[in-house]
């Protein structure tokens, strides 16, 4: 007995019921179900969080206001990407701004202090082997070691009758073997620091020349305190104000003066001395940088220390890279123009000066008079270009206020006099007191930081987006969302479609074009397909027409 066709099936004619039964055309039905890009955009601005447009689209608005929200929407879309655009300037512009403020602390490393007689040479040190060979250095003789007139003259009425006597030559003959050493030369012609220092105290306990190192400068044989290079441990302060720093009475000697014949860099006309506080991580660069302190006065120092930050390019232009040196490890600006002038004496004069490091070959007093001072004066004052440093990125320098008192008093000039086994009037031309101490346990910082970052930059667009459209970064991934949507309709989908095997007509089923013809029933008739939704489908009565079997 034939078992009528269920609703689940349409009859394909003979021998296929069942092969239509097992292979439905699903890939058909699911693209045909695919909503369309235009579909996916429709609901993508009916969902949207993006202000006004829904009200752009929507069929219940009329033209003018359609056309106002469109105007309305394209301005607020206008400003903000004007505005963004704004800020993504100024992020490009790199802006820094410079905060300072305090910090207090518990203690303090007290700074290094250098110090240098303003008299390189001491007239009782010199012998008659120095002035034949540093003679015309020091514009005495000229380079044929005769004396000239214009310094005996000078001498005669200074009542330098010691220095006369060693410019007499007629007689004398320098050793063939002797070489003149200057670095040996100004260690010993230069003012001792045994003989200068007269006291000494730090935080109120005593300190001696051992606490002292030696370094040479531009000013000849100078000394630093509490250096860090003399094996002992860095000095603290616990306390600001007088008698919690250094204390220093010095006598500059002023009877060793060399009388002054000429202008010459080693000729002085101030009586004094130079001093330069540094941190220990810099050389003195104390021609250029320190201040004068002169006798017959009590001068008193008071100090900041200030730590600077500053940012690199393009924030800023100060120097993050290490220097570049054989002399220095640690990059500073003082250790950098030392460098840059050693490296212009040694190319230009084949020698370097006693101050500068290295081990090459130091001028003789001969190469200081022709080349290496010239060379060296117009470096410093005219060739601006030649050694131009960077500010380094991070760097301490102290802030200075000066005050001074006279020394000694008309009550006290007696006793010190008396003390020291001194007249009176050479207390008042010799005598100095310096004190150098902290105004206050703290140190100011002056950082410079990043005015405007990434950040800024999100948190302004972000605040602009809100303000014009009402968008938000979920917004933004709606957006990505949508055009993943219709990238993957368009793009993947015309793939898809291209890579799927299409059928051959010919493997249609086929339907008679009389359904009652002979073969077939009536009962066996074709049914329009119904879909899922119930609604049915159009079959056509073409002779090969494909059919899509759906089961309900």
């Amino acid at each position: 007995m034939a078992e009528a066709p269920t609703s689940e099936s349409v009859a394909l004619g003979p021998h296929r019921q069942n092969d239509a039964q097992e292979t439905p055309l699903k890939d058909t039905e699911s693209s045909s179900l695919k909503p369309t890009w235009k579909e996916i955009t429709v609901g993508f601005i009916m969902r949207t969080k993006i202000h006004g447009l829904k009200f752009v689209f929507s069929a219940d608005k009329s033209k003018p206001q359609r056309f106002i929200w469109i105007m309305a929407f394209f301005v607020c879309v206008s400003l903000l990407c004007t505005w963004s655009w704004n800020r993504i300037l100024y992020l490009m512009s790199y802006p820094a701004i410079t905060k300072i403020y305090m910090v207090w602390a518990h203690n303090m490393s007290f700074p290094a202090v250098t110090f240098c007689n303003k008299n390189v040479f001491r007239v009782s040190t010199l012998t008659k082997d120095d002035l034949y060979h540093s003679g015309y250095w020091m514009d005495l003789l000229y380079p044929n070691h005769t004396v000239m007139e214009r310094s005996l003259s000078i001498l005669k009425d200074s009542h330098k009758q010691g220095l006369l006597s060693l410019l007499d030559f007629n007689n004398y003959s320098p050793h063939p073997d002797y070489r003149i050493n200057t670095t040996e030369m100004m260690g010993r012609l230069g003012h001792q620091l045994e003989d200068m220092l007269l006291e000494c105290r730090f935080r109120g306990e005593t300190c001696t020349s051992k606490n002292f190192t030696a370094i040479y400068t531009r000013y000849g044989k100078c000394y630093t305190f509490n250096s860090g290079l003399d094996g002992n441990p860095l000095l603290t302060t616990l306390k600001g104000g007088t008698g919690n720093g250094l204390e220093i009475m010095l006598d500059i000697q002023q009877d060793e003066y060399l009388p002054v014949w000429g202008e010459t860099d080693e000729t002085s006309y101030e009586a004094g001395i130079k001093v330069q506080i540094h941190s220990q991580d810099e050389p003195p660069f104390i021609d250029q940088l320190g201040f004068g302190v002169a006798p017959g006065f009590q001068t008193f120092v008071s100090c900041q220390q200030q730590l600077l930050q500053y940012l690199p390019p393009p924030w800023g232009d100060c120097k993050s890279t290490p220097i570049d040196s054989e002399y220095f490890s640690t990059y500073s600006i003082t250790a950098c123009r030392i460098d840059c002038e050693t490296r212009y004496l040694l190319e230009n004069c084949n020698c370097r000066m006693v101050h500068m490091p290295g081990t090459s070959t130091v001028c003789t007093p001969e190469q200081y008079k022709d080349c290496a001072d010239p060379a060296l004066d117009f470096l410093v004052e005219k060739d601006n270009d030649y050694c131009v440093c960077q500010t380094p990125c991070n760097m301490t320098r102290y802030g200075k206020e000066l005050s001074m008192v006279k020394i000694p008093s008309k009550a006290s000039a007696k006793y010190l006099a008396k003390k020291f086994n001194k007249t009176e009037q050479y207390i008042g031309e010799n005598i100095l007191v310096l004190d150098i101490f902290f105004e206050a346990l703290n140190y100011e910082k002056i950082e410079q930081k990043k005015a405007y970052e990434i950040a800024g930059l999100l948190g302004d667009i972000g605040g602009q987006m809100g303000l014009f459209i009402g968008a938000s970064v979920l917004t933004i991934l709606e957006i990505f969302d949508y055009l993943y949507e219709v990238f993957k309709d368009k793009v993947l989908g015309y793939f898809i479609r291209k890579k799927r095997p299409q059928r051959c007509q010919s493997d249609n089923l086929e339907f008679p074009e009389n359904p009652t013809s002979p073969g077939v029933t009536p009962n066996h008739a074709p049914r329009a397909p119904v879909t899922p939704s119930g609604v049915t489908r159009t079959v056509s009565d073409s002779r090969r027409t494909c059919y899509l079997v759906t089961r309900l």
